[in-house]
């Protein structure tokens, strides 16, 4: 960072008496999808995802009163086995009104075991709130979700948390956002400190400094002035942040030259350079809030609505101008219900869904019929009779409907929606089917154990069990050892497995024990290697000689096989029946499991 950067970043102290107004109520309406954002919340464990959840559904007017983590009383926490560690295992949606826009948003785990639920969210928003805690910078895990996110093209919006920490440090927030993410960071907030702490902001967009009284939900908002003793100082910033901007979009420097003065950049200019830049993903603004202390939640929502894209300015290919007018939704999360069965969770990107509709599933290729459509509040429900493009929904009676498959009306509208995606994205014909699979990005499991019922009587509910999580979490494998006759867990940690173990004996009461956890090694060759074996076999006075030559070499998966079938090779392999080739294949698969680290060295 340039010095004047660093030093626009510095806290500032104040002595003020400052007067409290009561907040403004926003409006209650919404309109198209141009009044929606879908957002998901990102970070890593503990940086306040949750809490800022939470506190912008009470801001917004959404829920009367403010649940808290350490209290188990938070809305998108609702799991037992969340509420008691205090950690978010599954993603949670919830809606929200803020200035007349419908925000869709995704509350996502933070701990690197439950990632797969990252992922699917992901797949299904427009943009995403990546926190940081301000006393930590990037962490292992906000590198993880950044790249995760970029892998989707989703713009950002960074929110530096925990403002009220003694230890908190914006330059490292910043340093660590250039050096770790390798993005460009616009701060847009300075923090103000006072008496009391970290108390308020100036935002340099409207060159206002905003104060909230000690409880952070009454605050005083106006125009910083020249009699103001941090006029000067955010003056200089504002410029600076014009002129950085600038750089890089052209329709703001030619306001800029135009005008003949950096001075001369409206609110409404900046905010629409700010929205371009984030949304063509040239850079990154970054705001400041304490969450906890009720800090900057008013603000944040601000930003997602000036900032951040609808579903049609959304980079995505299923952008609505992408797709045809055909119905095509994503199922994200499915829970499972004691009356209702499975619930699957969706987002409507084109058409609509109606109660009763028949559905084609595009990954099974097979029809399916739809039961309930729902809206989802968490784990709260509200019946609706049609879904509509833009809405996230959650339907009840398909059966076969896995997390991440795509669905539509009919074969015939999955084939409008191809040729849209094609013709649109300049897709070719395997690229756009792709597209539209969902098994293609679920990672292989890390850890395994065996796990086993209380008794036999108890053989089968555990199976139903496991048959249940696994449709709901598609990184939990499932598979039978036919040597040991154990049934074998395997998942992406520890914390996953205990988890999974948790949840099956407090939703379906078996109290499956587990048996040592292991981790699944992964190992790999990095040069050609070579090996010929020569094997003799007496059949009376007949002697019978095999030579096999075997290869191994690095580069990208293909079929696990190639056979050499010119010259004498080739016609010996053309003997060999598929019984014997099966047993050859299953032999060779059995080494490459196991290793070096299980065989010999």
């Amino acid at each position: 960072m340039h010095s004047l950067a660093n030093k626009f970043v510095r806290i500032i102290k104040i002595r003020a008496n400052l007067s409290i107004v009561r907040c403004i109520n926003h409006s209650r309406s919404s309109g198209g999808q141009e009044k929606i954002r879908n957002i998901g919340i990102l970070a890593h464990i503990d940086a306040g995802k949750t809490t800022t959840t939470e506190r912008m559904l009470y801001f917004s007017g959404r829920i009367p009163t403010m649940g808290e983590v350490h209290d188990g009383n938070t809305v998108t926490d609702y799991l037992a086995q969340e509420r008691d560690r205090g950690i978010t295992i599954t993603s949670a949606f919830v809606d929200l009104k803020w200035r007349g826009h419908t925000i869709n948003l995704v509350d996502t785990p933070g701990h690197i075991d439950f990632t797969m639920e990252v992922e699917h969210a992901l797949n299904v928003i427009d943009s995403a709130i990546i926190i940081l805690d301000s006393t930590a910078g990037v962490e292992a895990q906000t590198v993880t979700v950044w790249r995760q996110a970029q892998a989707q093209r989703l713009p950002c919006l960074l929110y530096i948390n925990k403002m009220d920490r003694p230890s908190a440090n914006v330059d490292l927030c910043l340093q660590t956002l250039q050096t770790k993410l390798l993005c460009k960071p616009f701060l847009l907030h300075i923090p103000i400190i006072g008496k009391m702490g970290f108390e308020g902001i100036i935002d340099l967009p409207s060159f206002e400094k905003i104060i909230w009284a000690k409880n952070g939900k009454e605050k005083e908002r106006q125009l910083l002035n020249k009699t103001d003793g941090q006029y000067d100082f955010a003056l200089e910033a504002r410029l600076e942040l014009i002129d950085r901007l600038s750089s890089i979009d052209d329709k703001l420097a030619d306001s800029i030259l135009e005008a003949g003065s950096l001075e001369t950049v409206t609110k409404d200019e900046l905010t629409a350079a700010i929205k371009r830049i984030t949304n063509q993903r040239k850079g990154v603004p970054v705001i400041c809030g304490s969450s906890y202390k009720n800090i900057g939640i008013e603000t944040m929502l601000d930003s997602v609505i000036d900032y951040l894209p609808s579903p049609v300015d959304s980079s995505s290919v299923f952008c609505p101008s992408n797709i045809s007018k055909e119905t095509l939704a994503r199922s994200f999360k499915i829970i499972h219900d004691k009356q209702r069965g499975a619930i699957v969770f969706f987002r409507v990107y084109s058409g609509e869904l109606q109660k009763g509709q028949k559905i084609y599933n595009v990954s099974k290729k097979m029809q399916e019929h739809i039961g309930k459509i729902l809206v989802p509040f968490a784990d709260d429900f509200e019946e609706i009779p049609v879904a509509s493009a833009g809405q996230f929904v959650a339907v009840t009676g398909v059966k076969d409907v896995l997390t991440g498959d795509f669905i539509s009306t009919s074969q015939s509208s999955l084939k409008k929606i191809q040729d849209s995606l094609e013709k649109n994205n300049s897709l070719t014909k395997e690229e756009a089917e792709r597209l539209l699979d969902s098994r293609h990005n679920i990672p292989e499991p890390v850890f395994f154990c065996s796990i086993e019922p209380p008794s036999q009587a108890y053989h089968q509910a555990l199976e139903n069990a496991l048959n249940e999580l696994q449709r709901e979490d598609p990184s939990l494998r499932v598979t039978f050892d036919e040597h040991t006759g154990q049934t074998i867990l395997a998942g992406m940690g520890e914390l996953h497995l205990e988890v999974i173990k948790d949840r099956i004996k407090s939703n379906y009461k078996i109290d499956a024990e587990l048996g040592v956890i292991q981790i699944v090694y992964k190992e790999e060759f990095c040069s050609t290697v070579k090996h010929t074996v020569t094997l003799k076999n007496a059949l009376g006075s007949h002697e019978q000689n095999i030579l096999i030559t075997m290869s191994l070499k690095p580069g990208a998966r293909k079929e696990l096989l190639q056979l050499d079938m010119t010259g004498e090779s080739g016609s010996n392999l053309a003997h060999l029946s598929p019984k014997v080739f099966r047993k050859l294949k299953n032999g060779i698969i059995s080494s490459l499991t196991r290793g070096p680290l299980y065989s010999s060295s």
